[in-house]
C-alpha cells in the first residue's frame, strides 16, 4: 500500500461523516440513560487509575500482582477509615453548630451588616430582597428535620432504592480489584483494535491524553487536599469558628483556580465578624490565605504537579456546569477527566487543520510520510500497549501467570 495512504488524515478522510456522529449519539445516549448503572464502574476507574503506580511499585520490589493489589485495598481502606475517624466527626459538629447559629447570623446581617452596606452604598434595603430570603431560610429550617425524615423514610421504604445502594456499594471494589489487576491486559486489548496506520497517532494521542489525566486526578486532587489541610489547620490555630467546615469547603472547590482562595477567606471573614473576633484574627486569616496561595504557587505546583492540566478556569466552571446539566451527578464526575482527555485531540485536531491546505491553500502538500516505529518493544505489533499500561521487567512477564493464582 502506498505509504502516504497510511497516514492518519488520509484514513480519517475515507471514514463517513456519518460514522462520527453515530458514534459521539451513542457515546451521548450511553452517559445519558445509563447514567446510575456507569457510576459505579467510573469510580472504580479512578481508583485503579489512581492508585496503580502503587501497584506497580509493589510489583518493583517483586510482590506478585495480585498480592499487590490487595495491599492496596489495605491501604485504601486504612485511608477512608483515618478520614472518617479525624474529619467527619469535627466537619459533623460543625455544620449542625452553624445551623444552630443561622438564626442568629440572620439577625446580624440584618442589623449589623445591611445598614453599614446601604450607609456606604447609598442602597435601598428593600431592594436587596434580604426579608424574603430569610423567610424562605427560615421555612426550611423549620422543614430540614421533616424532609430528612421524609427522605429517609423513602428510602428505607423502598427496595428498589436499597437494593441499588447496596449492589453499587459492592461493585465498587470488585470492579476495582479487577480493572487493578488486569490494566495491562485491557489496554494490551485496546491496542489490538487501534487501525494500523493509526497506530503511532494513537499510541503519541494516549501518552499526552495519560500525561493530563494523571496531572487532574492525581495533581489537582493532591492540591485540594494540600491547600484544603493547610487553611483549616491555619484558621483552627488563628481561633476561627468553623475553622474545619471552612477549609475543608475551601479546599473543596479548589478545582477552579482562586475559588478556593476566594470563598474560603470570605467566609473566614464573614465567620470572624459575626463571632466578633479579635482584630489581630483578621492578620492571620490574611496570613493563612496568603501564605496558602503562596505555597501553591511555588512549591505544590512546580514540584508536585506541574503544568499538566492545562485548562483555562472559565472552561472548567463551564465543563462543571455542562456536565452536571447533561448527566447528572455522572456528568460532574466526569467532566474534568473528560475535558482534559479531549482538549488532547481537539489540539492534535487543530495542529493537524494548520499543516492542511484548507488553512493555507498555497501551503504545499506534505511529502510521504512512513510509519514510526512504536517507542514500546512489543513480539507483535498487535500486542504493543497503549500508554498507561503497566510494562514489567522480562522476570515479571514470565511470572505473570504465577502472579494471578
Amino acid at each position: 500500500m502506498n505509504s502516504q495512504l497510511q497516514t492518519p488524515e488520509n484514513y480519517f478522510r475515507r471514514v463517513p461523516w456519518w460514522a462520527y456522529g453515530l458514534l459521539a449519539l451513542s457515546l451521548f445516549a450511553t452517559f445519558h440513560f445509563l447514567g446510575s448503572v456507569l457510576t459505579p464502574f467510573i469510580a472504580a476507574f479512578v481508583l485503579a487509575y489512581l492508585f496503580r503506580p502503587v501497584v506497580v511499585w509493589f510489583q518493583a520490589l517483586g510482590v506478585p500482582r495480585t498480592f499487590a493489589v490487595l495491599l492496596v485495598f489495605v491501604l485504601i481502606i486504612a485511608l477512608v477509615a483515618l478520614v472518617v475517624l479525624l474529619l467527619i466527626p469535627p466537619l459533623q459538629q460543625q455544620t449542625l453548630l452553624l445551623i444552630d447559629m443561622l438564626p442568629a447570623i440572620l439577625d446580624w446581617t440584618q442589623e449589623v451588616a445591611l445598614p453599614w452596606v446601604t450607609s456606604r452604598l447609598g442602597v435601598d434595603p428593600a431592594n436587596l430582597g434580604f426579608d424574603r430570603l430569610r423567610e424562605t431560610i427560615q421555612e426550611n429550617l423549620a422543614q430540614a428535620g421533616t424532609l430528612v425524615t421524609a427522605v429517609l423514610r423513602q428510602i428505607t421504604t423502598s427496595s428498589f432504592a436499597v437494593a441499588a445502594f447496596v449492589t453499587n456499594l459492592l461493585l465498587l471494589p470488585v470492579v476495582t480489584f479487577y480493572l487493578l489487576r488486569d490494566w495491562d491486559d485491557m489496554w494490551a486489548s485496546l491496542a489490538g483494535l487501534v487501525p494500523r496506520p493509526l497506530l503511532t497517532t494513537a499510541y503519541d494521542l494516549a501518552r499526552e491524553a495519560d500525561e493530563r489525566l494523571a496531572g487532574f486526578l492525581r495533581g489537582q486532587l493532591l492540591v485540594m487536599l494540600v491547600l484544603g489541610t493547610w487553611y483549616g489547620v491555619g484558621l483552627w490555630l488563628s481561633g476561627v469558628e468553623f475553622a474545619i467546615l471552612i477549609g475543608f469547603f475551601a479546599g473543596l472547590v479548589n478545582f477552579v483556580p482562586y475559588l478556593g482562595f476566594a470563598v474560603g477567606f470570605a467566609a473566614a471573614l464573614a465567620s470572624a465578624l459575626f463571632t466578633g473576633a479579635d482584630p489581630i484574627v483578621y492578620l492571620f486569616i490574611t496570613i493563612v490565605f496568603l501564605s496558602g496561595q503562596a505555597l501553591e504557587g511555588s512549591v505544590v505546583t512546580p514540584y508536585l504537579v506541574g503544568d499538566r492540566i492545562g485548562m483555562h478556569p472559565v472552561m472548567v466552571i463551564f465543563l462543571v456546569l455542562a456536565g452536571g446539566k447533561l448527566f447528572g451527578f455522572v456528568g460532574i464526575l466526569m467532566a474534568l477527566p473528560a475535558g482534559a482527555v479531549i482538549a488532547v485531540f481537539v489540539r492534535h485536531l487543530r495542529d493537524s487543520y494548520k499543516r492542511s491546505r484548507l488553512y493555507d491553500p498555497d501551503r504545499d502538500p506534505p511529502p510521504p510520510t512512513q510509519q514510526v516505529p512504536l517507542p514500546v518493544a512489543a513480539a507483535h505489533p498487535d500486542e504493543a500497549p497503549l500508554p498507561g499500561a503497566d510494562t514489567p521487567s522480562p522476570d515479571q512477564r514470565s511470572g505473570s501467570g504465577s502472579n494471578r493464582s
